[in-house]
């Protein structure tokens, strides 16, 4: 199984950008998936996470910005990104939750990845 994370680009602070993360060699519909991030000189962190039946979880500086959905016909999960701000640039990647989401709290935690089924991210660059 390996999740593919696209849609980056370069934004204006204010503007929007969708990433979509799709998996190939498995059905998503029982899997949990969550984003992170990881911008120049920073530590990885937890953006958001969905469960397999639809729950979701932001990091605080995420919250009332974006949102997280699936579509399990399209194996796909989106993020939908609104008000972006120049904190926001990062290379942004998803992975699936090995604890399908519980205990997500934004922490960006190594343990709780699935090894191996993540790739290179998507690069979002917010312009001030």
């Amino acid at each position: 199984v390996q999740l593919q994370a696209s849609g980056g680009g370069l934004v204006q602070a204010g503007g929007s950008l969708r990433l979509s993360c799709t998996m190939s060699g498995g059905a998503l519909d029982t899997y949990a998936i969550q984003w992170f991030r990881q911008a120049p000189g920073k530590e990885r962190e937890g953006v958001s996470c969905i469960s397999s039946d639809g729950r979701t979880y932001f990091g605080d500086s995420m919250k009332g910005r974006f949102t997280i959905s699936r579509d399990n016909v399209k194996n796909t999960v989106y993020l939908q990104m609104n008000a972006l701000k120049p904190e926001d640039t990062a290379v942004y990647y998803c992975a699936r939750d090995i604890f399908g989401c519980v205990g997500w709290t934004g922490t960006f935690l190594r343990s709780r990845l699935v090894k191996g089924t993540y790739g290179q991210g998507t690069l979002v660059t917010v312009s001030s």
